[in-house]
């Protein structure tokens, strides 16, 4: 059967049957893909340079790791890139809570009340 024959039979495009048969005599099979993931990282590649850096500096930020591979081995990759390897290698980046920054001054105290508090009795 064609491809277009068979494209109409179970009702889908003649570029997606094509490609079908493509795969038939390239591969042995037309079975889908996987979907998803991360599978053209060059990130990959340097698995264990990068878990090396985080196991030394544990609460490095994504843009820091990113600085530290483009300076240190002259990779350059995208912060999301960044993202998705360590996501992909179940890798959390949580800051202490001693480490985290100061708020903002204006709103160190809370939103303003509208009436003012009952006085406390003095003993």
């Amino acid at each position: 059967m064609s491809a277009r024959a068979a494209a109409g039979r179970f009702g889908v495009s003649v570029s997606t049957a094509i490609r079908w048969a493509q795969r038939l005599r390239a591969e042995g099979h037309a079975q889908a893909r996987p979907m998803g993931g991360d599978r053209r990282s060059r990130l990959t590649e340097h698995r264990a340079m990068v878990l090396e850096l985080i196991a030394k500096q544990p609460d490095l930020t994504l843009q820091e790791i990113r600085g530290a591979l483009a300076t240190g081995h002259r990779i350059t990759i995208g912060l999301t890139s960044v993202w998705r390897f360590l996501k992909g290698h179940k890798v959390t980046l949580k800051k202490e809570p001693a480490r985290r920054r100061a708020g903002s001054s204006r709103r160190s105290r809370g939103a303003p009340r509208l009436h003012p508090a009952p006085a406390r009795a003095r003993s």
